[in-house]
């Protein structure tokens, strides 16, 4: 209450500035628990109910939303792959708040930290965030993201594994591998799907981003073939059949 300015908790912790201020209160009152914890206790009062009595009086919108919430999107979704996090513990841990606004940026420049992540949560608000679950069960040796301008393809991994390509505000394609360099030379060359290479072709790659998820090299071929259709059913990339 001493530091919210009217706002609601959510805006206290995903506001980079207002946070500063109530974890040094919490501090100065003597409350010992991490960062991370504290907010966390902030988040579970909220939804536990124990904060009516709290009114916020200003109300958090942006109506550039539109223009970013894409980045913020695969940001989120590409944390909770890497690290097997929720949304939840990305927004309150500050550490790994900041590695989610380096990669939402990264894609889309040119907005503030809050702005990132306020669209995270409305993404979850308006169930765009529902969970991959096979994703979950099994879990990737190795997660990357990156400019595929600033790619090696020497570089990249010879595993097994799935790979998704990003470009201007929409996923462009996801596709599973037995050697994802392999398969990767061969789309930054000239492309197994003649949609995805005449969109390179046109648009360049200035604005692609690959995220490339590596596979235990125990996994199936039918294992790794449902784990890309859940992600082609869940994030409707354009250049892809959707399968049911």
């Amino acid at each position: 209450m001493a530091i919210s300015d009217g706002f609601s908790p959510d805006r206290v912790v995903t506001d980079p500035e207002l946070n500063a201020r109530f974890l040094k209160l919490c501090s100065e009152l003597n409350a010992l628990e991490e960062p991370q914890l504290c907010n966390r206790i902030l988040i579970n009062a909220r939804k536990a109910g124990l904060l009516k009595g709290i009114r916020c009086t200003k109300r958090t919108s942006f109506s550039s939303e539109g223009e970013y919430r894409y980045a913020s999107e695969i940001a989120i979704r590409h944390l909770e792959r890497k690290l097997d996090v929720t949304l939840d513990d990305l927004i309150c841990d500050p550490s790994l708040a900041i590695e989610f606004d380096h990669i939402a940026v990264s894609i889309c420049p040119g907005f503030s930290v809050l702005e990132y992540r306020w669209a995270a949560l409305n993404l979850r608000k308006s169930s765009r965030l529902k969970p991959e679950l096979l994703s979950h069960v099994i879990r990737p040796t190795g997660v990357s993201f990156g400019s595929v301008n600033e790619l090696s393809v020497t570089e990249l991994p010879s595993s097994q594994g799935l790979y998704l390509f990003y470009g201007g505000k929409q996923t462009l394609y996801i596709g599973e591998a037995q050697s994802l360099r392999r398969r990767i030379e061969k789309h930054l060359d000239h492309s197994d799907n003649r949609e995805l290479a005449r969109w390179f072709w046109e648009n360049g790659f200035r604005n692609v981003h690959l995220e490339i998820q590596e596979l235990p090299s125990e996994t199936s071929t039918k294992i790794r073939r449902a784990l890309e259709s859940e992600l082609i059913n869940s994030r409707h990339p354009i250049f892809n059949v959707r399968r049911l």
